[in-house]
């Protein structure tokens, strides 16, 4: 699997979608980060449960336009592997709605219970893990980057807990 594969999996899955994850039963899926990449120290991460369902609308030509994601989500493990300290998140609700935009980008529009990684790569760079519980809007790119345009609610930074 390459990097960009992968890491789109573990930021969908972290986002609680079943975008790229190509699941509708339980998923267990688990990886690591190396350090600097979404988070100063190596972060494992870790999604158990039974994913939210999706609903793709399409235009006339059965090219999807937008979806839907929603449900309680998927139960998330954050490991600093160097350390050894854990943070878990209980599996909570949460709505993503995705806009493919004709220039090949994707608008993401969540609320509810959302956790966003963001890489050195993004807009702002990374690395960061933030649980968000409110909204968040962002786009990704064809190249996989993360620019986000706006959060609203509360916010959580899951390297900050892990750090102490």
């Amino acid at each position: 699997m390459n990097a960009l594969v992968s890491s789109r999996l573990v930021r969908a899955a972290a986002l609680g979608l079943t975008v790229g994850l190509g699941t509708a039963g339980p998923v267990a899926a688990q990886q690591t980060l190396p350090a600097g990449v979404a988070c100063s120290f190596p972060l494992q991460f870790e999604a158990t449960g039974t994913p939210p369902e999706t609903k793709v609308f399409t235009d006339k030509e059965g090219k999807p336009v937008k979806s839907i994601t929603a449900g309680k989500g998927v139960q998330l493990t954050f490991t600093n592997v160097t350390s050894g300290a854990t943070f878990s998140l209980k599996a909570n609700g949460s709505v993503a709605k995705q806009t493919f935009n004709p220039d090949g980008t994707t608008t993401f529009v969540t609320t509810g219970h959302n956790v966003l990684i963001l890489f050195p790569s993004d807009v702002p760079p990374g690395p960061s893990t933030t649980l968000y519980v409110g909204r968040v809007v962002f786009t990704v790119d064809n190249a996989g980057v993360f620019t986000l345009l706006g959060t609203s609610g509360k916010s959580t930074d899951i390297c900050a807990i892990l750090s102490d």
